[in-house]
């Protein structure tokens, strides 16, 4: 995917607000801004719904890019201006997670460098927070534990987690899964009692961004308890977590919906229970299985270590006629 570069994009920028025009330039305000923020929610909603798709990840990138051209676009008071990049930066970030939702880490690193630069224009403390909180998380997915926790420490040591409990209660959180795919179990149950603890401080009435209010509640405690626990093995806390996470989720959380379906059936296959997992396994909707990168690759997974654990079985049997039949009509 070709993309501007952020230095070129603010020289561009530059070179376009001193070039000479015969038009009188018009005034950018807080309304342009509110559009932006509009069209943030939508791309917000549109994650929840599919995750990780690239048309998502494209449609943000080129908010970001719109965000940045209205810097040249006529005069705008600083207020205004580091709105703008704060904008950018977070359309940036969610370019950066459905790379990450969709295994593109290489194009999640590219879209990291341009929301961070964008960041530290604005001065926006909670962009920093979700930027460097998405590198954490990033990083867990890739399997390197120690990137993970350094750039997850940047964004817990943000002052906003001290000012607000439930920034400090996601980051810690994260912390936590971080700690479950690091193998420390002591690790993981403190930091999840921590951000249990942050979480109950927090005063719901408090103003939070749009990106934070649509997704970390109890449900995403959980969903993060759940994978933490699976990756130490511990799979009946791990079953546990997922079904408090399904009774609790949103009903606009469609994505973590399917993907904490699919880690229950991990977690009930890994304690024998074939036909429970199985069943489980396949109330994942067709287009979750086969469009969402994480979701596909877990139920690839799943039925590989179901062939193993119970070969001939006849909840090996159902799962492969369901995967054929239901992942074709999807494909």
């Amino acid at each position: 995917m070709k993309r501007r570069t952020l230095v070129g994009g603010i020289a561009a920028a530059a070179a376009a607000a001193a070039a000479p025009g015969t038009a009188t330039p018009r005034r950018i305000a807080m309304s342009d801004v509110d559009r932006l923020q509009q069209r943030f929610a939508e791309i917000i909603a549109s994650d929840h719904r599919h995750g990780g798709q690239l048309g998502i990840e494209q449609r943000a990138a080129a908010l970001a890019d719109e965000a940045l051209n209205l810097q040249s676009a006529g005069s705008a008071t600083q207020r205004v201006r580091s709105n703008l990049y704060a904008c950018a930066a977070s359309f940036r970030s969610s370019a950066m997670w459905a790379a990450i939702d969709g295994r593109r880490y290489d194009d999640a690193k590219t879209h990291m460098r341009e929301a961070q630069a964008l960041a530290e224009m604005s001065g926006d403390q909670a962009i920093k927070f979700r930027i460097w909180s998405h590198a954490g998380a990033m990083y867990r997915h890739m399997g390197r534990p120690a990137d993970a926790f350094a750039t997850n420490d940047v964004a817990r040591n943000l002052h906003i987690t001290r000012r607000d409990p439930m920034f400090a209660s996601l980051g810690l959180a994260r912390q936590a899964a971080i700690h479950g795919a690091a193998q420390d179990r002591t690790g993981t149950r403190r930091a999840f009692d921590q951000a249990r603890e942050a979480m109950q401080r927090a005063n719901p009435d408090d103003y939070r961004p749009v990106w934070l209010l649509a997704f970390y509640d109890e449900a995403e405690l959980d969903s993060l308890a759940l994978s933490a626990n699976l990756a130490l093995g511990d799979y009946p806390t791990a079953e546990l977590h997922a079904h408090r996470c399904l009774s609790a989720l949103r009903p606009h959380m469609r994505r973590s919906h399917a993907l904490t379906t699919t880690r229950l059936a991990h977690a009930q296959l890994a304690q024998g229970d074939f036909e429970t997992a199985t069943a489980t396994a396949m109330k994942i909707p067709a287009d979750a299985a086969t469009q969402h990168a994480r979701v596909s690759r877990m139920l690839q997974e799943f039925g590989a270590a179901l062939r193993a654990k119970a070969p001939g079985s006849g909840a090996a049997h159902a799962w492969t006629e369901h995967a054929r039949d239901a992942w074709r009509t999807a494909a």
